[in-house]
């Protein structure tokens, strides 16, 4: 379905069953943005980790991460089930884009205490949204209601943030309330889609193409842990030449982030969605532990970096700590999202925690004085188990991994 910009927004949302349903040149645009909030957020959880006080700075980043992504997947549902490319589409895209950009500058303050240009950010990547909901209610008036339930419901968290930041910097909210009041936050703004759907006809999203769309997230989120990991190997090169050492570190970065690529496309979440709508929240909001993982993952390689430094002070153990404990939290929200989503016979409990002990033979193994490099590949060998395993599986036992 191809719109020309200028023209009136359609009258229903888009066809669920659309063949060929693919992300928009827009869309892809739209997340290259939030490659720069992802890597400022991932870096300063390595300046933490690197520090040593990585479980100080980790509700900071939880935090940031969850900005980031709920913006990001409200767009992309949105987008799903009303995108009509036109020119005002596209202009209030552009105003959550320079949202999403000013967000990621105030990302070092927010773990600073500084939220003045977070709180802006978000606001400009939310706002724009209630704009949409409400052309999108003009234009499909079977789900009016719906539609302006969500603008409703957005536009009301959004001041309830604002005026939270507002009580903060006036000091009229005492410390000991500040983060009870964003976690309540945070529990609003999960509800609002619970809320706004519960009633009346459902938006008109697309499985596959939401399905897509969160792969490009996950890629993207690789992309960004590769080019920090690299670029900070490559330094090291650079100033003291290449080593077996270095080299391995290299090898293990990318076999591991292959192999966590892997095990997420060995989910059939396009098919699992298309058959099972209802699945849909579960599976989508699921994600952010899975994604916030995978940026922590990304974080931790480039203390694995910071460990090969000749004047690093980071010790193998809580270099190879610190990829494998997000690491084991990807592989357990995946194996969540897959059991959920496709209901299959064979539910692979088993070797889930099969991969979570090898994952945790590379801490102690580091402890024991095997080297860092040797430590890091042995991260992969628990999701290379799991990789054949479902390889041969869905090339011999398909009914066994058939959606249900």
């Amino acid at each position: 379905m191809t719109i020309s910009p200028g023209t009136a927004p359609p009258r229903r949302g888009r066809d669920i069953h659309e063949a060929h349903r693919s992300a928009t040149p827009l869309e892809l645009l739209f997340d290259l943005t939030f490659v720069v909030g992802v890597s400022l957020a991932a870096s300063q959880l390595h300046h933490a980790e690197g520090g040593g006080h990585a479980l100080q700075a980790l509700p900071g980043f939880l935090l940031a991460f969850f900005a980031i992504w709920w913006a990001w997947m409200n767009f992309t549902w949105f987008g799903s089930a009303y995108d009509n490319d036109d020119s005002a589409y596209r202009v209030l895209t552009l105003v959550q884009m320079v949202g999403v950009l000013v967000f990621a500058t105030g990302v070092p303050g927010l773990f600073e205490g500084r939220t003045l240009l977070a709180v802006a950010g978000y606001a400009a990547m939310r706002l724009p949204l209630c704009v949409q909901w409400l052309r999108a209610a003009r234009g499909d008036p079977a789900r009016r209601g719906t539609c302006l339930r969500y603008a409703g419901g957005v536009a009301c968290v959004q001041l309830l943030w604002i005026a939270n930041y507002l009580a903060g910097a006036s000091g009229r909210m005492p410390p000991s309330l500040a983060w009870p009041a964003l976690l309540a936050l945070v529990a609003l703004e999960l509800a609002v889609p619970l809320w706004a759907e519960s009633r009346g006809r459902t938006t008109p999203w697309h499985a596959h193409h939401i399905a897509e769309r969160y792969s490009g997230f996950a890629i993207m989120i690789l992309g960004e842990s590769i080019l920090g990991a690299t670029n900070a190997v490559s330094n090291l090169v650079q100033a003291s030449g290449l080593t077996l050492e270095l080299a391995l570190v290299g090898l293990a970065c990318a076999l591991l982030a292959f192999c966590l690529w892997w095990m997420y496309f060995l989910l059939p979440s396009g098919e699992a969605l298309h058959r099972h709508r209802e699945r849909a929240f579960f599976w989508g909001y699921g994600h952010y532990v899975a994604f916030a993982a995978l940026a922590a993952v990304g974080s931790g390689l480039e203390v694995v970096a910071d460990a090969v430094r000749p004047d690093g002070s980071t010790t193998a153990l809580a270099a190879v700590t610190a990829v494998a404990v997000p690491q084991a939290v990807y592989v357990a929200s995946i194996w969540a999202l897959h059991r959920h989503a496709t209901r299959a016979a064979d539910r692979q409990a088993w070797l889930m925690l099969g991969v979570l002990c090898c994952i945790a033979l590379a801490p102690l193994a580091a402890a024991q004085g095997l080297p860092l490099a040797w430590a890091l590949l042995l991260l992969s060998l628990g999701p290379l188990v799991s990789i054949a395993y479902n390889e041969h599986g869905r090339a011999h036992c398909t009914d066994r991994f058939a959606v249900r």
